[in-house]
């Protein structure tokens, strides 16, 4: 009897003694998420070009070239992100009709990047039955930014992991002589969750 009962006593010990560190650990990482809490980086389509948008109605065939580019800013002093894969995809009346896989790249502290994204080509896409190919017409495009990332904070990585996708609503003017669309307005994206919402670790 007295044995079972310096088991019970040991197991006890050691239920508590988790326990308690594991609400220390928990504690301490919350106070030092609010102390030292990042920014969430910035996404804006700074400029945009739209020089073909045509749809044949007989095969349902959108041909298409846009061109943008996307500033992302870090403003964080002390955190840098690792982009390891990053995908763009073009979206017209919420249907999918590009998509594009951009070159990793890691961003430093206190800084700015441009993503050049060029969606080219041809696709087969159930559109309504619109009059495409004007000049001076203007498009409401949807870009989706899908990213995995790491955060890197000194010599401290975490596991890969991807945020919610990132949206970029565009409207576009339509032109033939290949120049970025001088009546563009800097679109802002939507916020990018990499540290108050992460989403799936990989």
């Amino acid at each position: 009897m007295a044995r079972n009962c310096d088991r019970c006593g040991l197991f006890k010990f050691f239920f508590w003694f988790f326990y308690i560190a594991f609400l220390i650990f928990f504690l301490a990482a919350f106070i030092f998420w609010l102390i030292f809490r990042p920014n969430e980086v910035k996404f804006n389509v700074i400029d945009a070009s739209l020089t073909q948008f045509n749809f044949i109605n007989t095969t349902d065939t959108l041909q298409y070239n846009l061109s943008l580019n996307i500033t992302l800013r870090n403003s964080n002093k002390n955190i840098g992100v690792h982009y390891d894969r990053i995908e763009a995809f073009a979206y017209y009346e919420k249907k999918c009709f590009s998509k594009v896989v951009l070159t990793p790249f890691y961003q430093e502290r206190k800084n700015t990047s441009v993503l050049r994204t060029v969606f080219e080509g041809q696709q087969v896409v159930p559109l309504s039955n619109l009059d495409f190919g004007k000049s001076d017409e203007v498009f409401s495009i949807d870009v989706m930014l899908s990213v995995q990332i790491r955060i890197e904070y000194g010599k401290f990585k975490t596991f890969r992991f991807k945020p919610r996708d990132i949206g970029c609503p565009l409207k576009v003017r339509l032109s033939y002589n290949g120049t970025v669309d001088e009546g563009f307005t800097k679109a802002q994206c939507e916020d990018a969750y990499f540290f108050s919402d992460p989403d799936t670790m990989h």
